[in-house]
């Protein structure tokens, strides 16, 4: 099978992910190289080629990205394919407000924190946390429930943010916990969980 080249340039996301996932379900190129020409972009990308099996390495060609996905062997990819999430019951978050509830900003601001605070009450059960629209101000630099998301980080939840919504309000680069994701990934997850509760 031939290598493959992708410009994605000017798509916003989730289309540089689509246009991958096309192209790894037509088959397995041992070698596919994607530009993009956002972070936001290079981080989906980068990320989705690595959970396909293929090594990945990044370079910046002046304002773009150019993402180097490659594998040794048809094999390495049937493995990485056949890998399943572990059975077990998930709860997912979807976080898309800084505040909980209407009425007092301030209220609701405690409110969330409170909120998030008290979530590691479900035990594992809580199996991811996804964050979009005004609630990606929740996991940046200096948000007031920052370490709260990090010990549940670091307790094995993941936490996904969105690299669309990260951009709009220019916060890429103030991430502070959580991988920057993709709505390609966001409705994944709902599909994969056994119970969605929105905030929203």
């Amino acid at each position: 099978m031939k290598d493959e080249h992708l410009d994605c340039r000017g798509l916003a996301c989730p289309a540089p992910v689509l246009k991958v996932k096309d192209v790894l379900d037509r088959g397995s190129p041992p070698r596919i190289t994607v530009v993009v020409d956002n972070p936001a972009g290079k981080e989906n990308v980068s990320r989705f080629l690595s959970r396909a099996g293929y090594q990945v390495q990044v370079q910046e060609d002046g304002p773009n990205y150019v993402v180097v996905g490659s594998r040794e062997t048809q094999e390495t990819c049937q493995v990485a394919v056949a890998v399943k999430e572990p059975e077990a019951s998930r709860i997912l978050v979807l976080v898309g407000t800084n505040r909980l509830g209407s009425g007092d900003d301030g209220l609701g601001a405690k409110l969330m924190e409170n909120f998030l605070g008290t979530l590691k009450e479900m035990g594992p059960a809580l199996w991811r946390l996804v964050f979009l629209n005004g609630g990606v101000h929740l996991t940046v630099q200096d948000s007031p429930v920052l370490p709260t998301l990090q010990a549940l980080e670091k307790d094995k939840v993941s936490i996904l943010v969105c690299g669309t919504c990260l951009n709009h309000f220019g916060l890429l680069e103030k991430k502070a916990v959580g991988e920057t994701t993709n709505m390609l990934d966001i409705v994944t997850s709902m599909q994969l969980a056994d119970r969605v509760i929105s905030l929203t």
